[in-house]
C-alpha cells in the first residue's frame, strides 16, 4: 500500500484495513495477530481514540536527546485529531493488541466527562509507556473484559460496562505512567533544570519583549517533549503545573523590575511580554495581593 492518508472516523474502517471483525460500531478490541490484511505504509488521521500494546522488544527509545533501552512491551495511544504515519516491515506479521473507541461511545458516561484527565493520549510516540510483564497481564485482563462485553448480547448495561472497563484500563495506564515518571527521576530532574535555565534566559535576555508571554509549548519544544508529557512531568516534579511554574517566574521577574528600577508599569508590562498593561496589573494583583503600584510603594517604604 502506498502512503495514503486514511481518515479513521470509525472503528470499522480500521478493522477493514487489517481484515478484522467488527462486533460493535463504536468500539473494538483488536488483536493484530489475527489480521488477514497487512498494509505496510500508511498514514492515519485519527477520528477515534486508540490505545495499543505492542508485543515486541522496544530496543532504543529516544526521549528528547537521550536514549534508553527497554525490553518490556510498549503502549502508545492516540486521540481524535492526531495524525500518525505507520510503516510495517514487509513479510512480518504484526503482534499487537489494542482498543479503539469512538467519542460517541462515552458521551453521557463518567468516562466522557473525565476523558481529558488521560493526557497521555496526546503524548508523542517517543514518550510511550513501557510496562513490565505483570503490568501487561493487567492490561490484557482489561482488554479481555471489554471483549467479553462486546461478545455479550446488548442490554441496558452494555454501554455502562464497556465504558467503565475502558476507564479502568485508562486508570491503570495512568498508574503505570506515574511509576514511569518515578523511575525516570534523574532524567526528569535534568529536564526540570533545563526548563529553569530556559526560563531564566527568556526573561533575562529580553525574549519576552520580542516574542511575548512564554508558553508551555515553547519550553516543551525546547526539551523535545509534547506539551502534555512535559506538563505532567513538571507537575510530578514540582507539584505545580508548567503554566503555574512559568507564572511564578514571571511574577518574580516583575517584582525585581518594580522594586529595582524606575520604569513605569506600562514599560515593565511590555518588557515581560504583555500586550496590555491592564492584563499585567490583574495577574500581578491576583498572585501577590497588591497592584504593581501598591507593591512598589510598599518596597520604597521599607
Amino acid at each position: 500500500m502506498d502512503n495514503s492518508i486514511i481518515n479513521l472516523d470509525s472503528v470499522d474502517k480500521y478493522n477493514r484495513l487489517f481484515g478484522l471483525e467488527t462486533l460493535h460500531p463504536l468500539v473494538s478490541v483488536v488483536n493484530l495477530s489475527e489480521a488477514t490484511k497487512f498494509p505496510t505504509h500508511f498514514t492515519i488521521n485519527y477520528g477515534v481514540y486508540a490505545l495499543y500494546l505492542k508485543e515486541t522488544v522496544c530496543g532504543d527509545i529516544r526521549y528528547g536527546k537521550q536514549t534508553y533501552d527497554y525490553q518490556e512491551g510498549t503502549i502508545t495511544s492516540f486521540a481524535p485529531g492526531q495524525v500518525a504515519e505507520i510503516e510495517m516491515a514487509e513479510g512480518v506479521k504484526p503482534k499487537a493488541y489494542g482498543i479503539l473507541f469512538h467519542p460517541d461511545l462515552i458521551k453521557g458516561t463518567p468516562l466522557g466527562s473525565e476523558i481529558k484527565r488521560y493526557s497521555f493520549f496526546s503524548y508523542k510516540s517517543n514518550e510511550a509507556l513501557h510496562i513490565s510483564d505483570d503490568e501487561k497481564k493487567i492490561i490484557m485482563d482489561c482488554l479481555s473484559k471489554i471483549q467479553m462485553e462486546l461478545e455479550h448480547a446488548i442490554d441496558r448495561l452494555s454501554k455502562r460496562l464497556i465504558a467503565g472497563n475502558i476507564q479502568l484500563l485508562l486508570d491503570y495506564c495512568l498508574r503505570f505512567y506515574e511509576r514511569q515518571f518515578n523511575t525516570r527521576a534523574v532524567v526528569n530532574k535534568d529536564i526540570l533544570s533545563r526548563f529553569e535555565s530556559l526560563l531564566d534566559d527568556y526573561f533575562d535576555n529580553g525574549r519576552a519583549r520580542t516574542d511575548g508571554l512564554p508558553t508551555v509549548k515553547y519550553f516543551a519544544d525546547k526539551v523535545f517533549l509534547s506539551p502534555n508529557y512535559f506538563g505532567d512531568l513538571i507537575k510530578k516534579e514540582t507539584g505545580k503545573t508548567a503554566q503555574e511554574y512559568i507564572q511564578t517566574r514571571l511574577i518574580d521577574a516583575a517584582k525585581e523590575m518594580i522594586a529595582g528600577s524606575d520604569k513605569t508599569m506600562s514599560q515593565i508590562a511590555y518588557e515581560l511580554g504583555f500586550q496590555y498593561s491592564q492584563h499585567f496589573n490583574r495577574l500581578f494583583k491576583k498572585n501577590v495581593g497588591y497592584t504593581p503600584n501598591e507593591y512598589r510603594r510598599l518596597q520604597t517604604a521599607v
